[in-house]
């Protein structure tokens, strides 16, 4: 069991533990203790963060606890979670952190790691640095000798180095003139490199939530809110809408008509084109159990296989890895083109998607139109604890008849917020009404379970 780590990293409301300095500054003395023992003649770890006050704080005590333990700290500023994994490979670093608790609010934030080769830390990895990091706490370890203390120093090309990259994920025969496009940065991480890598490709932008303060990172703004978005689509006769979330490591759309476009038909979109051209790796992509089960029947028509993994982008990449695919992602707008980056890229997904527009010379409302989302109906029921649903003797019979029922034309999905003492009831089907009722029942089943029970 992890106790501090979460799904992706370490996260909570800053000055209130653990996100503390002072946490961050043994967590940052026990990651380097862990990759100290790489191996590599030189040691350092890059530090990247998004535009959160409290990264101020962190990005210090960090520093302090690397370079405490005889390792170089190489700070990069502000830069999207994919930038880090990027420039972490080409600096062959031991490792790489980023600042950020992505879409939540400033007053949030996190820590979470890459490895040298730019994937997010295993399971096993995270366990042992939490071991270490109790350890440091708890018997307050004394540093290395002064004569190998380790050094920080910032590298001011890493944005350019990170534009080019993504710019050259987009195919060097063709261009961006000619389109408009409303880029929401959330003033979050992208503020700076994406507006600079889309305006060098030739297009014509109009450009909001690149007035980053410290405060207004996702702040009705960015891909949590891309109303803003949307609307300024249609009131400059924009041919697309993209929206980045705080760390830019996700990106949703808006076609021309200003209704947005979510993970699911983008990676749809991209995976159609890939494999008409021969790009799709094994016919295939990689998607979570939150993906539309419409999406999924439109995509065995186009010849496209889904193989489906838990929430969470890492369970993603780990299934693409295992098996060689190169397309994965999420509905929430994490997707991962592995032929490019090692992790969810929301720079990288756009230019992907640019891509396909200018190639078929279609609009996005048009490229979206073979794929067909069911109604999905979501509830999130408060329980007083999380019971093992197999526990749940008549909730799961509940379920499994309802399945029965949808077959081959639905599908439900139970499970628990990893988070907060919520069961999460997901629905899809042919019927909005029936499959509404369905997760009512099923919800309220299992709250009278779960009391009786407790």
């Amino acid at each position: 069991m992890r106790k501090y780590f979460g799904t992706d990293g370490v996260r909570g409301k800053a000055n209130e533990f653990p996100m503390t300095a002072t946490f961050a500054l043994r967590l940052g003395q026990a990651v380097a203790k862990h990759f100290s023992n790489s191996g590599k003649k030189i040691h350092r770890i890059v530090i990247g963060k998004d535009t959160r006050i409290s990264g101020y704080m962190f990005e210090s005590a960090l520093v302090s606890g690397i370079t405490s333990m005889g390792l170089d700290a190489v700070l990069v500023g502000v830069l999207p979670t994919p930038a880090i994994a990027f420039i972490t490979r080409g600096l062959r670093a031991d490792a790489g952190v980023v600042i950020s608790a992505s879409h939540n609010p400033y007053y949030d934030n996190g820590i979470k790691f890459f490895s040298g080769d730019g994937f997010k830390l295993p399971d096993e990895i995270e366990l042992e640095i939490e071991k270490i990091t109790e350890a440091m706490i708890e018997n307050g370890e004394i540093p290395i000798s002064t004569d190998r203390i380790g050094k920080a120093y910032r590298i001011d090309t890493a944005v350019g180095r990170y534009v080019e990259f993504a710019k050259n994920t987009f195919d060097k025969d063709i261009d961006l003139k000619g389109l408009k496009l409303v880029v929401d940065c959330g003033n979050g991480a992208d503020y700076k490199v994406a507006p600079m890598a889309f305006e060098e490709l030739g297009a014509k932008i109009f450009v909001i939530g690149d007035e980053p303060d410290g405060v207004n990172i996702n702040a009705e703004c960015g891909s949590v809110y891309p109303e803003q978005m949307c609307s300024l689509v249609k009131e400059k006769g924009a041919d697309i809408g993209i929206s980045f979330d705080g760390d830019g490591d996700r990106v949703i759309f808006a076609d021309e008509n200003g209704d947005i476009v979510d993970g699911d038909i983008i990676m749809g979109i991209c995976a159609k084109h890939m494999n008409s051209e021969g790009l799709l790796k094994k016919n295939t992509m990689v998607c979570t159990v939150m993906s539309n089960f419409g999406f999924e029947k439109s995509m065995e028509k186009e010849g496209v296989k889904l193989i489906r993994t838990d929430v969470g982008d890492r369970y993603v990449m780990a299934e693409m890895m295992k098996n060689g695919y190169n397309l994965g992602g999420e509905q929430s707008g994490h997707i991962i083109f592995s032929d490019f980056n090692t992790t969810g890229d929301g720079l990288v997904s756009a230019m992907q998607l640019l891509k396909v527009i200018v190639r078929t010379g279609k609009p996005l409302s048009e490229l979206k139109k073979f794929i067909t989302l069911y109604p999905q109906v979501l509830k999130n029921v408060k329980v007083k604890r999380k019971l093992p649903l197999e526990k749940l003797v008549k909730t799961s019979k509940e379920i499994e008849a309802i399945n029965k029922e949808l077959e081959g034309t639905g599908r439900v999905l139970v499970r628990y917020s990893c988070t907060e003492n919520k069961l999460r009831v997901m629905l899809e089907g042919e019927n909005l009404s029936k499959i509404t009722e369905y997760a009512d029942n099923i919800g309220s089943l299992a709250v009278k379970e779960i009391e009786g029970l407790s």
